[in-house]
């Protein structure tokens, strides 16, 4: 193991750029629930247990027409929970690491909760392809607007998991909002601002020569992150405790929470 992350020292120092690619594997450490799995699930929200309602039918728009106090409890909670949860170590050697390249960093997550921002890296430097928890749009799609959620302070009942105050509203029509979020059986998703932030990334791509690839706790259940890092050329080093095999003579693979295998790599690096 000890070679291992030898091996991520020395393919740092050789690269130009870090693509930092991320997938719900990364919260954990940060004491973010795992979805994996219904029972994962349904641990993390009790009341969708006992309703055996899956993840699949509440991340799901048409939960929001059926049973929206119910959506919005579900979200309204996960809004909260991002607001208040404090990025762990990780982050912070992620971004140091970019610091030692000559064009940084730059991020690609399929997370919505916002946790790079909060530790740090700018705005303009990362890419959510499924969008953001913090950001909302019109339920109705009256117009194409996608507007910061910051306004939008939810309460909830989190016993039954429901919000119990005012549901937020389109500032234009002012039927329901929802979250800028790419969920299930999605046709009415506002891509917009994740389109703005993936045509940054695919202009900064261009400008490296060699450029490397960290990815943590991105899994195959929903593998958008793990066949973004896959596609690129140049090393990559995969950084999760359960599904680490990698591509033939692609990098390093790390099996691994994100956490431990990140301040193991810290220590290597000169």
């Amino acid at each position: 193991m000890t070679t291992d992350y030898q091996r991520c020292a020395e393919l740092i120092a050789q690269a130009d750029g870090l693509l930092v690619t991320a997938g719900a594997g990364i919260g954990v450490d940060s004491g973010l629930p795992d979805f994996r799995g219904p029972q994962g699930f349904w641990g993390a929200y009790p009341a969708l247990g006992r309703a055996r309602i899956a993840f699949e039918q509440i991340a799901n728009p048409a939960a929001f027409a059926a049973k929206p106090r119910l959506a919005w409890g579900f979200y309204g909670h996960r809004l909260q929970l991002y607001r208040h949860t404090v990025p762990h170590a990780g982050f912070q050697i992620l971004r140091r690491i970019g610091e030692r390249l000559r064009h940084g960093a730059f991020v690609f997550t399929s997370n919505v909760d916002g946790q790079f921002q909060s530790a740090g890296f700018a705005e303009g430097q990362i890419s959510e392809c499924h969008g953001s928890i913090h950001h909302l749009q019109c339920l109705d799609a009256c117009h194409d607007g996608i507007w910061p959620a910051d306004d939008f302070d939810p309460e909830l009942d989190e016993e039954q998991c429901l919000l119990t105050s005012e549901f937020p509203r389109c500032p234009r029509c002012r039927a329901m909002a929802r979250p800028n979020i790419l969920m299930f059986g999605d046709w009415g998703w506002r891509s917009e601002r994740s389109d703005a932030q993936e045509g940054r990334l695919h202009t900064w791509l261009r400008q490296l020569a060699r450029p490397l690839v960290i990815e943590v706790g991105a899994g195959t259940t929903i593998p958008t992150a793990r066949r973004m890092g896959e596609r690129l050329p140049g090393q990559m080093i995969r950084i999760n405790p359960g599904e680490a095999q990698l591509p033939r003579n692609k990098g390093v693979s790390i099996a691994d929470s994100g956490l431990a295998a990140l301040r193991a790599i810290a220590a290597c690096l000169v």
